[in-house]
């Protein structure tokens, strides 16, 4: 779903914003780091941050990557959590500091605890994309069922 022209956002070292909505239907914007498995844009958090809690309760996402190289060329995907799990999570958080920071491994912060990582899965549903003059809108096919 994510087109091969802008693919790139995704799998190298970009900040990405991520929209989730707060409890009180406010968007809370921040800036993550994120990968793709060529299915889902992969998020790494702790279970406690803001992030994780609003995307548990309302499970809609939208993700903006701005090419650092070219502000004209950017890449949104709204989608929906596919799901999470924290098996995993702390190697892929050190796989995201080595694209992102350049070192081996994530140190966590003072008072936050490698087990409480999570990588959640958001599928998207949406694509727009603009660069290289064009604007492209991707979308599904409809269901059939």
């Amino acid at each position: 779903m994510i087109p091969n022209s802008h693919r790139d956002l995704l799998e190298r070292p970009v900040v990405v914003s991520l929209a989730t909505a707060m409890r009180d239907g406010v968007m809370q914007v921040q800036p993550v780091w994120c990968s793709y498995d060529g299915e889902h844009v992969l998020i790494n958090t702790l279970v406690g941050r803001q992030k994780f809690l609003n995307l548990s309760r309302r499970s809609v996402a939208t993700l903006l990557a701005v090419d650092p190289d070219d502000a004209n060329r950017w890449l949104e995907v709204r989608g929906r959590v596919a799901g999470w799990s924290t098996d995993g999570a702390g190697r892929h958080v050190d796989v995201l500091a080595q694209a992102y920071m350049g070192v081996e491994r994530y140190e966590e912060a003072p008072g936050e605890l490698a087990a409480d990582r999570v990588v959640v899965r958001i599928a998207p549903e949406r694509v727009v994309t603009m660069g290289a003059g064009r604007r492209t809108r991707l979308a599904p096919p409809a269901s059939t069922h």
